[in-house]
C-alpha cells in the first residue's frame, strides 16, 4: 500500500452519526466522525497528536494487500486518521462503529527492520536498493511492504517480520 495514495485522498461527507467535524484538508471540507470511533482511536492512541480524520476512499488504493496480512476489505464507511506519536507519521483505519482495522506507518531507518526481514532482503535481491517501507500492524499481525528498485524494475514485497515473502510483484518497463 502506498501511504502516499491515502494522504491524496480526498475527504467525503459520510453516514456518520453525531460527532465532532474534523478539518480533512485545507479546504472546506469536513468529516463528521462517530464519538465511538473517536474515542476507540483516543484510547488506542492516546499520546497521539496533529490529528487528522477522513473517510477512505477505497477509489484511490491502487494496490491493496491488506487482506494478505489479514487485514478486513475496507470501504468508504470506513475511517483513516493521520497522526504523530514519537515523531513518527501514522495512519490508523477505524469502521464506522469505532473498531480498529490497522496501522500502518512509514519505516525511515531501514536498519530498524528486523534483521530477518533485512537478511532475505539481501539474500533475494542483492542487487536492488530499498526505495520505501511501511509497517504495517493488524490485531497481532505485523506486515512489512518493502519497495525495491534496480535500474528500471521495481519488486514489492509483502513480508512478515521472519523475512518470509508472502507476495511479490514485480513491474519492469
Amino acid at each position: 500500500m502506498k501511504l502516499r495514495n491515502f494522504l491524496a485522498a480526498a475527504a467525503i461527507v459520510t453516514l456518520a452519526a453525531c460527532g465532532t467535524p474534523y478539518r480533512a484538508t485545507d479546504t472546506s471540507t469536513t468529516v463528521i466522525v462517530p464519538e465511538n470511533t473517536q474515542r476507540a482511536f483516543a484510547e488506542q492512541y492516546p499520546n497521539g497528536v496533529n490529528v487528522l480524520w477522513t473517510s477512505y476512499d477505497p477509489n484511490l488504493v491502487v494496490i491493496n494487500d491488506w487482506e494478505l496480512s489479514g487485514w478486513p476489505v475496507m470501504d468508504a464507511t470506513d475511517y483513516q486518521v493521520r497522526f504523530e506519536e514519537n515523531n513518527e507519521t501514522y495512519y490508523a483505519y477505524y469502521d464506522v462503529d469505532g473498531t480498529w482495522i490497522g496501522t500502518a506507518y512509514v519505516v525511515k531507518d531501514y536498519t530498524t527492520l528486523p534483521q530477518a526481514v533485512n537478511t532475505a532482503i539481501g539474500n533475494l535481491y542483492p542487487l536492488y536498493t530499498i526505495t520505501s517501507v511501511n509497517k504495517e500492524s493488524h490485531k497481532d499481525k505485523v506486515a512489512y511492504e518493502v519497495v525495491l528498485k534496480r535500474d528500471e524494475t521495481t519488486v514489492k514485497l509483502l513480508m512478515d517480520p521472519e523475512g518470509n515473502v508472502i507476495k511479490q510483484k514485480t513491474k519492469t518497463p
